[in-house]
């Protein structure tokens, strides 16, 4: 993959290099698992609860095993002008939806429901500060307040072996002053011609692509190039991940 690697971008990172993630683990004593997962400036607490119960429409449908779900929000000083909270409005907007239905998919991809039992593995992420790629955050912290939770639960006794059958990470990925970048923040986002979120198992299988021309098209051979910057930064923060669960 041929790259500009002197491309210049805002904060002076090349374009294959993620910003400093961090995980700050049991950031919230009262969830069952819980981290601070930190993309650069971009800041969610991902809390995960286990409930001894699953949703009705399984119990309805027949089917056995347990569930997992996500709530996502940003809370109102997570921008530069203040956010309007969903309830405030009555009800959640398209793009909350949108969210954390993506991060209920994405933990679903790697674990087996059968062990899991009759559980829901509740995980919430709150957007604490917004610089871009909060949904990548959300879902790559996720995985490590569940991880956190379910270990809790082997130790009690409560479960007897792990559900997770692989891990997951996510980044984004896109075109810059015709340029292929990884890992935008705000303005790169704002400013980006084409825009991908990637999430990727750390087997490195693909789980969800969506990427969208937001002002102009993209060739196949665009596309292949921010694949490839993608997979590059998802085994990074996979094996980020890894050093935080040991």
């Amino acid at each position: 993959m041929e790259t500009n690697l002197q491309f210049e971008r805002p904060d002076g990172r090349s374009i294959d290099q993620i910003r400093e993630v961090s995980f700050i683990p049991n950031f919230a004593p009262n969830a069952t698992g819980s981290v601070l997962c930190s993309f650069g400036n971009t800041k969610v607490i991902c809390a995960a609860t286990i409930e001894r119960k699953v949703p009705r429409w399984m119990k309805s449908q027949g089917n056995s095993g347990g569930w997992s779900t996500a709530e996502y929000s940003m809370l109102p000083y997570s921008t530069l002008d203040r956010k309007t909270r969903d309830i405030s409005r009555g009800k959640q907007d398209g793009r909350t939806v949108e969210i954390q239905r993506l991060i209920g998919r994405s933990l679903r991809a790697v674990l087996d429901l059968q062990k899991l039992g009759e559980r829901t593995l509740w995980v919430d992420c709150d957007v604490l500060q917004a610089d871009g790629g909060t949904r990548t955050t959300s879902i790559t912290g996720a995985y490590v307040a569940s991880k956190i939770a379910i270990a809790h639960l082997i130790e009690n006794g409560e479960l007897e072996e792990d559900p997770f059958i692989d891990s997951i990470a996510a980044i984004s990925v896109g075109i810059y002053k015709d340029t292929e970048i990884l890992d935008l923040n705000y303005p790169e986002d704002r400013d980006a011609s084409v825009d991908f979120n990637v999430v990727m198992t750390g087997k490195g299988d693909f789980v969800e692509v969506q990427g969208t021309g937001e002002k102009a098209v993209f060739s196949e051979d665009q596309l292949q190039k921010l694949l490839s910057l993608a997979k590059k930064g998802c085994r990074t923060i996979t094996g980020l991940q890894t050093k935080v669960l040991v």
